[in-house]
């Protein structure tokens, strides 16, 4: 437990309290963005910008630099030549994971990382409060607020019915949901979502696409996915990326009909279905 709570005070887990300005309407920045590791260029000169409130997807053949794109907005990598912006003045390249996570920059991996052992409604507190609400999360009483806040998330990612269950006996989709609300917990303006709906069923993609479509507008979207079905569910404007930079970038029935994309990822069947 006591390397849970390290590991957790490491992660930024804290609701974000930093000014933003995301006045001329958009949120993230990033400009001429390359990295090389050991001779490879994963990312080539990115230019890439996500508008408040939008919800965007990133497709891309895999070593498209789609994965190394989100570690470098999370600080999880720096670039070795490059502009990445939160909003107009927020440099995120001058800031560690822990700050980028507490300035409202949320980021969810494919494989759900909820607590297990611990109920619902708790991985939600432990989200809200972080480290030191572990310490104390069997005995410190919810405020008012607090209590509102869980409920609203629960009801939000449809998990209300399911508050007291043991996070380790959800279904599969359920635990994806989990972690989603977990980082809404955390207040984000911006949120990074990979692969959200591999392994689930049909059904739990159905919903999937409707809960990160009602999260755009209060909040900038941007999910990295492979599966064509779900990215037409739900996206506006797709960016393709190849080589680690941009190949096209529009409306999906666009970029479904450009030679281009349909030679290097989309393939010439399915760029119809």
């Amino acid at each position: 437990m006591s390397e849970l709570i390290s590991d957790l005070d490491g992660a930024g887990l804290r609701p974000a309290q930093a000014p933003l300005d995301a006045r001329h309407g958009i949120l993230l920045y990033l400009e001429e963005v390359s990295v090389s590791f050991d001779g490879f260029k994963a990312i080539d000169n990115l230019s890439l910008y996500i508008g408040d409130g939008e919800l965007r997807c990133i497709i891309g053949p895999n070593g498209a630099g789609k994965t190394t794109m989100m570690d470098i907005i999370t600080g999880k990598t720096k670039p070795d030549t490059g502009r990445v912006f939160f909003g107009q003045t927020i440099d995120l390249l001058q800031l560690d994971e822990p700050a980028i996570a507490r300035i409202g920059i949320g980021r969810k991996f494919q494989k759900p990382t909820v607590i297990e052992p611990l109920t619902v409604l708790e991985n939600l507190e432990l989200a809200m409060s972080g480290a030191k609400k572990l310490r104390g999360l069997l005995t410190t009483r919810l405020t008012g607020e607090e209590r509102d806040q869980i409920s609203a998330v629960l009801e939000r990612v449809g998990l209300s019915e399911q508050a007291k269950r043991r996070a380790g006996i959800l279904a599969h989709g359920q635990k994806q949901w989990l972690e989603i609300g977990m980082l809404l917990m955390q207040e984000p303006r911006l949120l990074l979502v990979d692969e959200p709906v591999a392994g689930m069923t049909p059904a739990e993609m159905d919903r999937t696409a409707e809960l990160l479509k009602s999260l755009a507008g209060s909040h900038s979207v941007v999910v990295v996915e492979h599966d064509m079905g779900f990215v037409r569910a739900i996206a506006d404007q797709v960016t393709v990326l190849h080589q680690g930079r941009v190949l096209a970038e529009g409306r999906l029935d666009e970029l479904q009909v450009d030679p281009t994309v349909i030679e290097v990822y989309l393939g010439a069947n399915d760029a119809y279905h």
